[in-house]
């Protein structure tokens, strides 16, 4: 499948002042595939695996001299590491933390080195050894976008289309109405949807996701410590129903204390399985700047992982998705959040942010904030065609510097005073310059 992450590793090889690279993501996104894409452009590629080589970070222990390293990866794989011409790839690197510091010294001391460093669970790691800053790279993955799904499922050609923002005539409008049903019921999981292409039936999709649900239980121990597995459990389970809400410890089924499942939830974040949406003030750009960290929705890496887990019927997507739309805001709530991750720049780690205001008899909730050439823009999202916008304009007026705000619907392209309105599969519309750029490359044809 084309995804971004090829264009992003691409330019990143012809780049002759690029450093170590380092992917980082949740298992199962395809951070190891797409390297793999990339190491056919190399006379040579070579791939430790420190899960399945446990021995191999003994190479690192005696010292971190690169020439040395080099040597020994070389006689371990039965093959030369050559500079220039090899691509070294380090995958689940968060089992040998020596190898992250030594990205450092392949930086300083042989910088014509292609190397590339991944891990599903390389923030744990990150916080006990630190990253070598200013030496390394940073690429984050996510699951596969909408754009990214067109051009899975061969209709790639609407790529461009959509970028441009334009209007659509109504037939083409339903039809990519249609193309997005099927993905919010597939979701972004590589997995599943290459299950869907292949098969065109829901229902592999639906146990490919399955499998993925419970990999990611079976990698609970690996980053918990063992009181805390049943707490990390229940949270993993009921996260998908507060999908939309603000989340409260108290709301979370049984008698469990905030001191008890907090340190759960943030293991969750950090292994990217999750991800909190913050409560920002809005004022101004950085949006960070005045976040509440006691205030803070959820949402989980992958919509189609969410409603696998809800049990929710995933072929009434297909068959009735009109009618989706409005029964399942929440969900189309969600899958704003994740096309925000996946557009956004992926060189740093992106946040999501939203605002409420709960002032007496003035309760307001705006979905999202995005920064956009530094002002904040308040996005509403709204599965259904009415709405009042309320939230939305009273943020617009508590909020002065805001120039306007975005409504994704299920309708087509509308503009009305400070309201920009635009379809639900638009979202790839707010991406950076770099990122668009990446999204084109998607409309290229594999040579034959």
């Amino acid at each position: 499948m084309k995804r971004l992450i090829n264009w992003h590793l691409k330019t990143w090889k012809e780049d002759p002042q690029k450093k170590p690279l380092v992917l980082r993501g949740a298992r199962q996104v395809g951070k190891t595939h797409a390297v793999r894409e990339l190491g056919k452009e190399f006379d040579n590629f070579v791939e430790i695996n420190f899960e399945l080589v446990p021995e191999a970070k003994t190479i690192f222990e005696k010292d971190l001299q690169p020439e040395r390293i080099l040597w020994e990866l070389g006689l371990l794989a039965k093959q030369p590491i050559t500079p220039g011409n090899t691509l070294l790839f380090f995958d689940e690197i968060q089992a040998a933390p020596k190898a992250i510091i030594a990205l450092r010294y392949f930086y300083e001391l042989m910088p014509k080195l292609h190397v590339i460093a991944a891990g599903s669970l390389l923030d744990f790691a990150i916080e006990k050894v630190g990253m070598p800053v200013g030496r390394v790279a940073m690429l984050y993955v996510y699951p596969l976008s909408f754009m990214e799904f067109l051009a899975a499922i061969g209709e790639e050609q609407f790529i461009g289309a959509i970028l441009k923002k334009d209007p659509f005539s109504s037939i083409i409008h339903e039809k990519l109405l249609d193309f997005l049903g099927h993905y919010l019921a597939i979701g972004g999981m590589p997995e599943v949807v290459q299950a869907w292409v292949e098969t065109k039936n829901p229902h592999a999709s639906y146990e490919a996701q399955k499998r993925l649900i419970e990999t990611y239980r079976q990698d609970f121990p690996k980053y918990a410590k063992t009181h805390q597995l049943p707490y990390l459990g229940i949270l993993f389970n009921q996260i998908p129903h507060f999908i939309g809400e603000q989340f409260k410890y108290s709301s979370v089924h049984g008698e469990y204390k905030k001191r008890e499942l907090a340190p759960c939830l943030d293991l969750l974040c950090r292994a990217n399985v999750m991800h909190q949406i913050l409560h920002s003030a809005g004022n101004g750009v950085p949006l960070g700047a005045e976040v509440n960290l006691e205030k803070f929705k959820t949402i989980l890496l992958d919509i189609g992982i969410a409603q696998a887990m809800l049990g929710l019927d995933l072929p009434a997507w297909f068959l009735n998705p009109d009618k989706d739309f409005v029964n399942r805001g929440t969900i189309v709530e969600a899958f704003v959040g994740q096309e925000i991750l996946c557009y956004a720049s992926s060189k740093w780690k992106t946040d999501l942010y939203f605002w409420k205001r709960e002032s007496s008899g003035a309760l307001a909730e705006v979905d999202y904030l995005h920064a956009e050439q530094n002002k904040v823009i308040p996005i509403e999202v709204k599965s259904g065609s009415g709405s009042t916008l309320r939230s939305m304009h009273q943020f617009l007026l508590d909020h002065p510097k805001s120039p306007y705000g975005i409504r994704f619907w299920a309708e087509n392209y509308s503009n009305s005073e400070k309201i920009d309105s635009r379809p639900l599969y638009t979202l790839a519309t707010l991406a950076p310059s770099d990122q668009k750029e990446a999204l084109l490359s998607l409309m290229q044809k594999h040579p034959n």
